[in-house]
């Protein structure tokens, strides 16, 4: 079974083969089916790799044979003669070899770098694209700031990931291989058997220390990820903040979060040295062995002293990568770890999916049915039970009630946010349920009650409705919108930066924007849900006045906290308790007494007061 968009994510960090699978996930993105000369710009970056180590570990030998050639020559007392230049020939060749090697190492880089970022690129932009598929729902429990947070760690990892296991920590244990089989071959097969077995006790020495030091870093990941979403989400409330003067507060909230990651992150400095250390004495004891063994072999006549140059340094080519393990192993399985929680994201089974072969809906009329829907966000809360009502084409309807009784979540529902429990919901007689989810959603446009504008300018917010739309069709919208003048008056214009979520823009002026969005959108059903609930009288007025016109000739679903400016509407629907309890016309229902009535009386009386 599928995990929902619901479900909590897994804890993968515990199971290394199960964050090994998430490295496995990679490889469509390194070899693209669609791209064939990324295929071949990796397939050339190995082979460049796999050279490089050749050439890393045959460089040494020509030194310590240059190093016997120069003491022979010496032996000699020659100071020139073939014996020099062939030794002067092998400098030349080992300097050359590790020059190459650089270039080789540059080569790979040049041709594997657009292959990396493209990786990097494609993987977040499916992850990316994926939440915008997962339900309402799933974004309304989650954090902001920690999904962003778990993308970025995730690509960063990819990128760490490639460098350090494809071509410095794969390629230093290739070289370890080749180095023992050429000390087998050359000197003698106890240079091979100290060497690797050195390296093997290092790496698990490095693997179960640095096991014992990944909890502190998991906690330092975890306390950094609180303090990231407190940070956005206190930032985003920044109003709500200075309301109640809870500056102190809120800085106290990250400074405690902060604490938590400086605790995690002393601990996990400190338990360092012992790593350090044990790496230390293995690799130096190593050397020494090696060296004391050549060292006796030379004295019996059975090596040159050249080859303790040699030895020296294929070794310390092959420790110097390795004098990072610890930190490339707890790096690497912490990228492991980013990188498998990115693609959970990716694992999560959207909540609203589109059916199979799922049609567009078309040349709309705008005919709403609700047919005996129920709904519910947890099984044991209802929200919706048994609302049936049909708006007309063109008609205007307007949903009333109290606080909680469900008005909201019809708009919702009917833009499939989520889907019924029970019932049908159809437009033109057409169940929402069976078409794409991208038709319905441009069929429908919505003026909220909480406008939330992109921190971009104001041209920009108008025109998100219609991407490419020219500059005239957006000054179109926002003149009927009446906030055209508004806009020209401002130093900058159509140019001038509204802020986060608008935050520079009066209530007023952000619902005008909103307006104007939506006139740009040209929807076939309009849905204006306590759009002016927020507003004082007079800006009310005068956004009324651009509502009632953006809703002539329109299916307009009309969801009201202030009774007086649905009045006029073709339907009136008071619902109470998640069911409609009355229908009619503002005369009948007035007439009728009941909730609406009731409703009315107690806002005429309150504005009476006012």
């Amino acid at each position: 079974m599928q995990p929902s968009d619901t479900d909590h994510a897994p804890r993968p960090e515990e199971k290394l083969s199960y964050q090994l699978k998430s490295f496995a996930r990679l490889w469509p993105y390194v070899w693209p089916k669609d791209k064939p000369g990324f295929k071949v710009r990796t397939v050339i970056a190995i082979i460049f790799t796999l050279a490089g180590q050749f050439l890393l570990v045959g460089a040494p030998f020509l030194l310590g044979r240059a190093q016997d050639l120069v003491t022979t020559a010496l032996g000699q007392r020659l100071s020139f003669s073939s014996i020099a230049v062939a030794a002067m020939f092998l400098i030349g060749g080992y300097g050359g070899l590790k020059f190459l090697n650089v270039l080789i190492s540059e080569a790979r880089e040049y041709l594997f770098t657009p292959v990396g970022q493209f990786a990097q690129r494609s993987a977040a932009t499916a992850t990316f694209a994926h939440l915008h598929a997962l339900s309402l729902r799933f974004h309304l429990e989650k954090r902001t700031g920690g999904l962003s947070r778990v993308i970025e760690r995730g690509i960063r990892s990819i990128d760490f990931l490639f460098r350090f296991i494809l071509f410095r920590i794969g390629p230093t244990f290739l070289q370890l291989g080749i180095a023992g089989i050429a000390f087998w071959a050359v000197y003698d097969w106890r240079f091979a058997a100290i060497a690797v077995s050195v390296v093997v006790l290092y790496v698990w020495f490095t693997v179960v220390t640095t096991e014992w030091r990944l909890a502190f870093r998991r906690d330092m990941n975890k306390q950094d990820t609180e303090a990231a979403a407190k940070a956005v989400d206190s930032l985003l409330n920044y109003e709500t903040v200075k309301y109640f003067g809870a500056e102190t507060f809120e800085t106290g909230r990250y400074d405690v979060a902060m604490e938590g990651y400086q605790k995690a992150a002393i601990k996990s400095r400190t338990s360092l040295a012992t790593v350090n250390i044990g790496q230390a004495f293995l690799m130096q004891g190593g050397i020494i062995a090696m060296l004391l063994l050549a060292t006796d072999q030379i004295l019996k006549g059975q090596m040159s002293a050249g080859s303790l140059t040699t030895i020296t340094l294929v070794m310390m080519q092959i420790y110097g990568p390795l004098n990072i393990l610890g930190f490339a192993y707890r790096e690497i399985k912490q990228a492991l770890t980013d990188m498998e929680k990115m693609f959970a994201l990716l694992d999560i089974t959207p909540e609203v999916t589109d059916a199979p072969g799922a049609g567009a809906l078309h040349n709309i009329s705008g005919e709403i049915v609700f047919d005996n829907v129920d709904f519910h966000y947890d099984a044991d809360r209802p929200i919706l039970r048994g609302v049936s009502f049909t708006v007309a084409p063109g008609q205007t309807v307007a949903i009333v009630g109290p606080t909680g009784a469900g008005k909201s979540t019809l708009s919702r529902i009917l833009f499939r946010f989520y889907d019924i429990a029970a019932g049908h919901v159809t437009i033109d007689g057409h169940d929402i349920r069976a078409v794409s989810q991208g038709s319905l959603r441009r069929a429908i446009g919505i003026v909220p009650q909480d406008t939330v504008l992109f921190n971009d300018t104001i041209g920009y917010n108008i025109g998100y409705a219609k991407p490419g739309a020219s500059q005239s069709d957006i000054e179109d919208a926002a003149k009927a919108a009446q906030i055209h003048e508004f806009i020209e008056k401002l130093p900058l214009g159509y140019e001038t930066k509204v802020g986060e979520r608008g935050l520079k823009l009066s209530g007023g002026e952000k619902q005008r924007v909103a307006i104007a969005r939506t006139l740009l959108k040209n929807p076939e059903i309009l849905i204006l849900d306590e759009a002016t609930s927020a507003l004082d009288s007079v800006t009310e007025r005068d956004i009324q006045s651009a509502l009632d016109d953006i809703s002539k000739s329109r299916t307009t679903l009309v969801i009201a906290h202030r009774l007086s400016t649905i009045v006029n509407a073709d339907l009136i629907l008071a619902m109470e308790a998640g069911k409609i309890v009355q229908a009619g016309t503002h005369e009948q229902l007035l007439n009728s007494g009941g909730l609406y009535a009731s409703l009315w009386k107690q806002q005429q009386s309150a504005q009476a007061d006012a």
